[in-house]
């Protein structure tokens, strides 16, 4: 419209005003005015009869397009083929004339305002249904796109800790520390193998059909049907889900179920939430939304929506077990696995805050960061009543043969295993101690100086200083541990295998250490004094058992001894030699020293003590004594030797002679 003719409106709306304010002023008209009047009056029924009859025409030419685009799309009623089954063209040309009918309708709606005729409202409800056949046509075609496209998700791309070849936890709840070996305790140290790549993004719809599914999307939404298409995918996509878990074993679960689990049950469904939830955060979730994004376009708002409302469920399902899993006792064989789900949970919650970001996602975030607190608190009260249990370990009866006890055995393999965590552990040990003593009174019958002399080790160690909270509760542990075992020696009744016992442990406890990653945590002072303490434990052993038998070959008889070796003749002393040696020989042959290299060394010292002072004494007396009371060489002898500390009681013939 050019200047002058908007000029020439305004001025025509201006002078219309006027003549409406002048008319109802009530003020006699002329009859020349009248005349006027008439004039403009007859002007403007011959302008909107005109326009009455382009309206007409226009409603006639929409009704009469209604008629062909509802023909149309009925026609594909009669035909219960999925039309996009025949191919992508065929669903568009099915959409264009969808799309249509909507224009049409709409501008068949707006066009006489209120006064519709009679034919005009016929044709607008007859469309209405049209379009309403057409989108739950639209619905089907697209369910049926969904689910027949539809890609399996496998686990191919799982790289981390908890696989099912683990050799895991302890499988049986531990009623009494040791009831089972430990050494398989650990988990494996194969932090490395996490995915550190880039975002992994799957097809999990067979990506030829995006477009077609893209398309229905709009045409429905544009079409005031968003509500039931988002219903459509959420259903396809959400069933999509729990095949996947269902497939992979992953029960719905209540609180309760969980709780009552025992512990070999619990731990392979934990082994199997580690191993889903990782995939799922990282692979699934992220391709789902990314696969709603696809297809609902620039429409973020329902994309999001649709993606909410198809993980929301299958999510707070695998959340509910995690719930469960920190409700329940807290047991130590538990503890790897809890640090195991807690680890996993804190590496995925920036993830989790990126995929469920905006409102509609917001309580899972939330839902999510409460769990990960309860297993967080669950691991950290575990770890701490794990040192109680093993200061309140009480043993009625000595363990057989003096060897490693199971405690000692459970206690440093479970350290071990546990330096797999170190950085989780670590800080959630700091949070406890910035709050708390660490210190947990020991049981009354636990000896104290060992404690105290502990802490002072750990206050003057090299440890490193970005574990200091998990050094100083190791520390407090293994004194609580040698606190107890120090104990457990008082039950033997010979004090040699008393010794020999704390050696054994002491020993056992140092070689955990040295040879794993546990040296970084106990540093190199704790290593030498344990080292240390174990040596003393041999020479103690040595003297106690030894010095009364050697006391026979001394002729000046100058030391006291429990056999009464004083002003004995040499036959007598070769008597009480050979008798009081092969007493220590029936009994320690059944005693055990599991570690070779400790048994060979113990060994050898008996030998360099036997040896040099049989043969010092039998050399000086052998032409003197009658043989038959020389039972033994020094060849003899130290094949005997050899026969200690293996676990077989042996005993020697009165008659024995090489």
């Amino acid at each position: 419209m050019g200047e002058f003719e908007v000029d020439g409106e305004e001025k025509l709306i201006v002078a219309a005003k006027y003549l409406v304010k002048e008319l109802r002023s009530g003020k006699s008209l002329t009859k020349n005015a009248k005349k006027v009047l008439g004039n403009l009056l007859l002007e403007l029924s011959r302008v909107v009869i005109a326009e009455d009859r382009d309206e007409e025409d226009e409603i006639g030419e929409i009704e009469q397009r209604l008629n062909v685009v509802s023909e149309k799309i009925m026609t594909r009623e009669v035909d219960e083929s999925m039309i996009w089954d025949l191919g992508s063209d065929e669903g568009n040309l099915y959409l264009d004339a969808v799309n249509e009918l909507r224009s049409l309708i709409e501008r068949l709606d707006g066009s006489s305002g209120l006064g519709k005729a009679g034919s005009e409202e016929l044709s607008l409800r007859k469309a209405h249904d049209v379009l309403q056949t057409a989108m739950a046509r639209l619905e089907d075609e697209f369910k049926h796109l969904l689910v027949e496209n539809r890609l399996p998700f496998e686990l191919e791309h799982s790289s981390f800790r908890s696989v099912e070849a683990d050799h895991g936890v302890e499988e049986e709840a531990m009623a009494s520390f040791g009831a089972a070996s430990t050494e398989d305790l650990i988990l494996g140290s194969n932090n490395d193998s996490r995915r550190n790549s880039g975002e992994i993004v799957v097809d999990l719809i067979n990506p030829d059909v995006i477009s077609d599914l893209k398309n229905i999307a709009t045409t429905m939404i544009a079409s005031g049907y968003d509500r039931e298409c988002i219903q459509v995918c959420t259903m396809v996509r959400k069933d999509a889900l729990d095949e996947f878990l269902y497939n992979h074993e992953v029960e719905k679960l209540s609180i309760e179920d969980v709780l009552r689990m025992d512990w070999a049950t619990l731990n392979t469904n934990i082994k199997k939430w580690v191993r889903v939830m990782r995939n799922i955060v990282q692979i699934y979730l992220l391709s789902e939304k990314s696969l709603d994004n696809q297809i609902f376009g620039d429409l973020n708002e329902i994309g999001l929506t649709c993606f909410v409302d198809t993980v929301k469920a299958p999510m707070m399902q695998l959340l509910n077990f995690g719930e469960a899993v920190s409700l329940g006792p807290r047991q130590p064989e538990k503890l790897l696995r809890i640090l195991e789900m807690y680890e996993l949970a804190s590496e995925l919650l920036p993830e989790i805050d990126a995929l469920f970001l905006d409102h509609p996602g917001s309580s899972v975030r939330t839902e999510y960061r409460e769990v990960m607190k309860r297993l967080g608190d669950c691991a950290r009260t575990t770890f701490l009543e794990f040192k109680s249990a093993i200061a309140s370990d009480v043993s009625s009866h000595p363990f057989p043969g003096g060897a490693v006890h199971p405690l000692t055995n459970y206690v440093m393999n479970y350290l071990m295993a546990l330096t797999d965590f170190s950085h989780t552990l670590d800080s959630l040990l700091m949070e406890h101690d910035d709050a708390e003593d660490l210190t947990i009174p020991p049981s009354p019958d636990i000896i104290n100086p060992v404690m105290v002399e502990e802490e002072s080790t750990y206050e003057n160690s090299s440890s490193p200083e970005k574990f200091l909270a998990m050094t100083r509760h190791f520390y407090s542990i293994t004194s609580v541990l040698e606190a107890n075992l120090q104990e457990k020696s008082k039950l033997y009744k010979d004090v040699s295998l008393r010794h020999i016992f704390l050696l054994n442990n002491l020993h056992y406890m140092t070689r955990k250490v040295l040879k794993s990653e546990l040296r970084h945590i106990f540093g190199d002072k704790w290593n030498r004094k344990h080292t240390w303490k174990f040596q003393q434990q041999s020479i103690e052993y040595e003297r106690a058992t030894w010095l009364p038998v050697l006391s026979f070959l001394k002729d000046d008889s100058g030391s006291s001894s429990g056999h009464g070796s004083k002003n004995l003749r040499p036959r007598e002393r070769f008597q009480g030699f050979n008798t009081a040696f092969e007493e220590v020989y029936k009994a320690q042959t059944g005693w055990l020293i599991s570690d070779e290299g400790l048994r060979e060394d113990v060994r050898t010292k008996a030998s360099m003590w036997v040896i040099q002072a049989y043969w010092t004494f039998y050399s000086r007396h052998k032409n003197n004594v009658s043989e038959r009371y020389i039972k033994y060489t020094t060849d003899d002898l130290e094949r005997l030797l050899l026969d200690l500390f293996a676990g077989s009681p042996k005993s020697l013939n009165n008659s024995y002679r090489r």
